[in-house]
């Protein structure tokens, strides 16, 4: 297996690799803790509009042609008004941060450093751009959830370590379905994670 190239994608450029960003999104997400079941184009209108936000980026890790992983990340101004409202509830300027979306990367390439490099190359575009801060906002779920995997290992330690503290007082509702929901949208809490650049 040889080891994925990574590029950060803006724009047009990003055009050509939605399909496959789709479909990796929708086979990660699948899976605890999302348990999100995708509608028909749901993924491709999404991710058009990363392409159509003038400060987002893409982050692509490739194996030669499959894309295997990928993280996105915008001015937090451009980002959704459940994102947006989160922040400024709690006094927060939305303007003065960058928003990671998500980080989605086949298991198979997992332990290898790409989610290193994932928020290296995000955080490198957010002071680019000016920005004063970033942050992305993690799925709540009991811990005692049936649905939970008996191997699951939380992500907190690893956001720690890349300098990422809780805010568990930012918060934000977002509404998809997941599998057995037939297409329902059901409310998610989410909450931030913040790290100042």
């Amino acid at each position: 297996m040889a080891e994925p190239l990574i590029t950060i994608m803006t724009g047009a450029a990003l055009a050509p690799f939605l399909p496959d960003v789709a479909r990796l999104r929708v086979k990660v997400f699948a899976t605890w803790p999302y348990l999100y079941e995708a509608p028909e184009g749901a993924e491709a209108r999404y991710l058009q509009a990363y392409a159509q936000s003038p400060g987002a980026a893409v982050v692509l890790a490739r194996d030669g042609a499959a894309v295997v992983g990928a993280a996105t990340c915008q001015p937090m101004a451009e980002a959704s008004q459940a994102v947006r409202e989160g922040f400024s509830r709690s006094g927060e300027d939305p303007a003065q941060w960058c928003y990671f979306g998500e980080s989605v990367l086949l298991e198979a390439y997992r332990g290898r450093g790409l989610g290193v490099a994932f928020f290296a190359a995000r955080e490198t575009h957010a002071r680019a751009l000016g920005l004063q801060g970033a942050a992305f906002c993690a799925v709540v779920r009991n811990h005692n959830d049936p649905r939970r995997p008996a191997d699951h290992v939380a992500l907190d330690g690893f956001w720690r370590r890349r300098g990422y503290a809780p805010r568990p007082e930012l918060s934000c509702i977002m509404h998809w379905a997941e599998p057995g929901d037939a297409g329902r949208q059901t409310p998610h809490a989410l909450s931030f994670w913040t790290r100042r650049l």
